[in-house]
């Protein structure tokens, strides 16, 4: 806010969704306090009020944290740029087999690039790797974010 930097305490995460007019990000207030199918429930409208054009000016403002997926439309990388004054935006990208080497061996594995663009005058480099080292264990092994509760 100008120069004075506002702590939320609070998860408003603004989820990517394309329309016939462009790509929009509806804001999903209060994230942290939803289940998994509130959350799903939550994007399938705003999917629905960008399909049929009833997307109001209030569910876009207000957010703090973005979410994108170019690899729907095939993306493999890019930098999402940060929307100020949100705090970070992290894009996936398109899950592709690809050859890795692992104990030793060629292996064909599913791979998906994550890209995470933070303000480091309020994130620290260090906790923003360790937040996408932790969404790169939840790709993998979606479970454990679920039992996690």
């Amino acid at each position: 806010d100008g120069n004075d930097i506002l702590y939320q305490h609070f998860y408003d995460i603004c989820i990517a969704v394309s329309g016939e007019k462009g790509l929009v990000t509806p804001v999903l207030r209060n994230a942290d306090r939803l289940h998994f199918a509130e959350i799903e429930r939550a994007i399938d409208l705003f999917s629905e009020k960008v399909r049929t054009n009833r997307l109001e000016m209030a569910d876009l403002e207000g957010g703090t944290f973005t979410i994108s997926n170019g690899g729907v439309f095939g993306s493999l990388l890019s930098t999402p740029l940060l929307n100020p004054p949100q705090s970070a935006v992290l894009g996936m990208h398109l899950v592709q087999d690809r050859p890795v080497a692992l104990l030793g061996k060629v292996v064909i594995r599913p791979m998906m690039y994550l890209a995470l663009s933070y303000d480091h005058r309020i994130i620290d480099g260090r906790e923003a790797v360790r937040f996408l080292k932790k969404v790169k264990e939840y790709v993998e092994e979606p479970e454990e974010m679920l039992l996690e509760g």
